[in-house]
């Protein structure tokens, strides 16, 4: 299912960016709340299912960036993204909030709308090789921290359930 704002010419370039907008689609707006124009994805839907659910939304999101990096995304516009897969990630983590949180924020279609703006700017770069390895690395970081702060997280609510008994 292609986006209305789909605007790419067919080549091998642009059939992983309409990947790119399909999966987007998936999980940031997939489904509507009956009665209301309020859409959703399965990135809240996942982030019910603690720690496997938010390692799973990030990791596809992970894959967004890195195929939006291959195909010409410059640094800078990588480096958003990843602050923006970061935030979701982060706060994405809370129980509750975070899940409101997803509903609201929807990294991947900031994401695409941001590449969009770049191709429409002109500021399209070829291919984006030279930059995989410091995106990879900037995922890797972002997973450590999201681990980290999941650990901490547990550790906290652990504690606080300790303190009940």
């Amino acid at each position: 299912m292609e986006t209305a704002n789909t605007h790419y010419t067919r080549t091998p370039r642009t059939e992983n960016l309409k990947w790119v907008d399909r999966i987007t689609h998936l999980m940031d707006n997939q489904f509507r709340l009956p009665g209301t124009n309020w859409r959703f994805g399965l990135d809240p839907i996942l982030g019910l299912f603690p720690v496997v659910g938010d390692l799973a939304s990030f990791s596809v999101s992970a894959m967004l960036i890195l195929t939006m990096a291959r195909y010409g995304a410059s640094g800078k516009m990588v480096t958003l993204m990843l602050l923006n897969v970061a935030l979701d990630a982060l706060f994405g983590s809370i129980p509750i909030l975070g899940n409101i949180f997803d509903f609201a924020f929807k990294a991947n279609e900031r994401n695409v709308r941001m590449l969009r703006a770049h191709y429409e700017e002109g500021k399209y770069q070829g291919s984006g090789k030279n930059i995989i390895l410091g995106v990879v690395i900037g995922i890797v970081v972002i997973f450590i921290l999201l681990i980290w702060a999941i650990w901490e997280l547990l550790a906290f609510v652990y504690q606080l359930v300790q303190g009940w008994f």
